[in-house]
C-alpha cells in the first residue's frame, strides 16, 4: 500500500470516526500534528488558571456558552494525549471534557460555577508551548501577566526523558497568575460593545482566486485580522474572529459563534468576483426581506429551536401564536439597525477606493440571518479586476480597508450605543454635560 494512499485512507478514517462519534485519543488519527500533552486546572484567590500543554502552535478558537455556563476552546489539528483533570476546591471551573466536533478539531469544554470573563495568553511556537487562560470577574480580570515560556523550555517540559530542571528555570504550570486592569479596561458595570469579525471563506473552501492567484480566503482573514486589532485597540469596543486562521467552518457556525460572543454587531469580510475584468469596486449588503422571511420560516418550524432573543426571550417558551410576532419584531429591528450600518460603512469605503453601488444592497446570505443581530457583509473590492487584486495584496490596502470599515462601525456605536456599554455610558455623560452647558 502506497504512502499517499495510507495517508488518504488514514484522513477517510479518522472523519468517518468523528462524523460517528468513535474517534478517541488514542486512535490513528493521531497523526494529527499537535498534541495536548496536559491540561491542569489552578484555583488562586479570584482567578482560576487553565494551562494546556502543546506539542506545537496551533490558533486555538475561544468562546462561551450560556444555561449553563461554560466556555469552549477549539484547536484545530490537534488530539488529546493527556489526561483530564479533575478540577480542584474553589475552582471556577467545575468539570473539564473533551470531543470531536469536527473530523481534525479538539474541543475542550470548561463547565463553570458562572458567568465569569477570561483572558488568554498566545501559543507560540515553532516548537512545544504553554497557553494559558485565566477565568475570573469582569473588572479584577483584563489581562493575566503569566510569562510565557521560551519553546525550548516548555519542549524540555514536556519531554518524559526530560533531565528534572529547578521549577524556576522552568516556569511551572502553576505558576501565580498577577491580574491587572487594561488600561483603556471599561469601568465596571460598562460593558465592551462586542464585534464579531467574519473572514469569509477558508480551508478547504478557497473562495474567488484572482488571475494572479491571489485567494480570496487570504485576503479576508488578512482584512479580519486588521479590522480586529483596530477594534481591540478602543475603549469599549472588543472584537471575535470566527476564525483566526485557514479553516472551514459552515456558514451557520459563523452566526452561531457571534450569538454565543453576545455579539452587537456581525461584519462578514469577502472580496466579490465576476467574469467581466474590468468591473470593479466595493459593495455593502444586508439581509433582504425574502431571506429575513425564510429564516423566520426555518426557525419556527424548528421546535427545538433554543436561541434566545434580545433581552433573553426564547422562541421556544413561548405560545405559537406570540412566535411569529417576536420574530419579526426582532428581524425587522436588526434589518433597520443592519442598515444603518451599513450606510456608514459604505459611506467610509468610498473615501478609500471605488465603490461599485453607491446604496446599500439587500441579499439573502445565510451569514446575515441572525434574527436579533446587525449583520453586514462587505465586498471589499473586485479579486476578478487585475487593479484590486493588486491592491488587495497589499497590507498597506488591506490596513485602509480595514480601517474605513472600522470607522463606520465605529461611527454607528457612537451614534446608536447599546444599553449598559461604555458607548452608553459615554453618550450620557456627554449629553448631562450638554445640558449643564445650556443650563443658564
Amino acid at each position: 500500500m502506497g504512502i499517499r494512499f495510507r495517508s488518504r485512507l488514514m484522513a477517510f478514517c479518522c472523519f468517518g470516526w468523528a462524523a460517528a462519534g468513535l474517534l478517541g485519543p488514542a486512535l490513528a488519527c493521531a497523526e494529527l500534528p499537535v498534541r495536548l500533552e496536559r491540561l491542569t486546572v489552578d484555583a488562586q484567590p479570584h482567578v482560576t488558571l487553565l494551562t494546556l500543554a502543546l506539542s506545537g502552535p496551533t490558533a486555538v478558537h475561544i468562546f462561551r456558552l450560556h444555561a449553563p455556563e461554560r466556555l469552549v476552546l477549539d484547536l484545530p489539528d490537534t488530539h488529546r494525549a493527556a489526561a483530564l483533570p479533575s478540577p480542584p476546591a474553589g475552582s471556577m471551573v467545575l468539570r473539564v471534557r473533551t470531543g470531536y466536533p469536527e473530523p481534525r478539531q479538539l474541543r475542550v469544554v470548561l463547565e463553570l460555577s458562572r458567568a465569569v470573563a477570561f483572558h488568554s495568553g498566545h501559543c507560540v511556537g515553532p516548537g512545544a508551548c504553554l497557553l494559558r487562560i485565566a477565568l475570573g470577574d469582569r473588572g479584577a480580570l483584563d489581562a493575566a501577566d503569566a510569562p510565557a515560556p521560551a519553546a525550548a523550555t516548555a519542549a524540555a517540559a514536556l519531554s518524559p526523558a526530560a533531565t528534572p530542571t529547578p521549577a524556576a528555570a522552568v516556569a511551572p504550570v502553576r505558576a501565580p497568575v498577577r491580574i491587572h486592569a487594561a488600561a483603556h479596561a471599561p469601568p465596571p458595570g460598562e460593558r465592551s460593545v462586542i464585534v464579531a469579525v467574519d473572514a469569509g471563506h477558508g480551508g478547504m473552501d478557497p473562495g474567488a482566486t484572482g488571475a494572479a492567484g491571489t485567494r480570496e480566503k487570504d485576503v479576508t482573514l488578512a482584512i479580519a485580522r486588521a479590522l480586529a486589532a483596530r477594534i481591540d485597540a478602543v475603549p469599549g469596543m472588543r472584537a471575535v474572529l470566527t476564525r483566526d486562521g485557514d479553516r472551514f467552518v459552515p456558514l451557520r457556525n459563523r452566526m452561531e459563534r457571534a450569538a454565543a460572543a453576545h455579539a452587537d454587531m456581525f461584519v462578514s469580510i469577502h472580496a466579490d468576483a465576476i467574469r467581466d475584468r474590468e468591473v470593479s469596486g466595493a459593495s455593502v449588503y444586508i439581509l433582504s426581506d425574502r431571506g429575513a422571511s425564510s429564516e423566520a420560516a426555518r426557525m419556527l418550524a424548528d421546535q427545538e429551536n433554543a436561541a434566545d432573543l434580545k433581552g433573553g426571550i426564547s422562541l421556544s417558551d413561548q405560545s405559537p401564536d406570540l412566535r411569529p410576532l417576536l420574530l419579526s419584531l426582532s428581524q425587522s429591528a436588526s434589518i433597520s439597525a443592519s442598515g444603518e450600518a451599513a450606510d456608514r460603512v459604505l459611506g467610509a469605503l468610498d473615501g478609500v477606493g471605488a465603490v461599485r453601488r453607491r446604496e446599500v444592497q439587500q441579499a439573502a446570505f445565510v451569514v446575515l440571518k441572525s434574527p436579533d443581530i446587525p449583520s453586514l457583509l462587505v465586498e471589499t473590492a473586485y479579486i476578478s479586476n487585475p487593479e484590486e487584486e493588486r491592491l488587495l495584496r497589499t497590507p498597506a490596502h488591506q490596513q485602509q480597508l480595514a480601517g474605513a470599515v472600522f470607522s463606520g462601525i465605529e461611527r454607528y456605536f457612537q451614534d446608536n450605543p447599546p444599553e449598559g456599554s461604555q458607548f452608553a455610558h459615554s453618550h450620557q455623560r456627554d449629553a448631562r454635560a450638554e445640558v449643564a452647558r445650556n443650563t443658564p
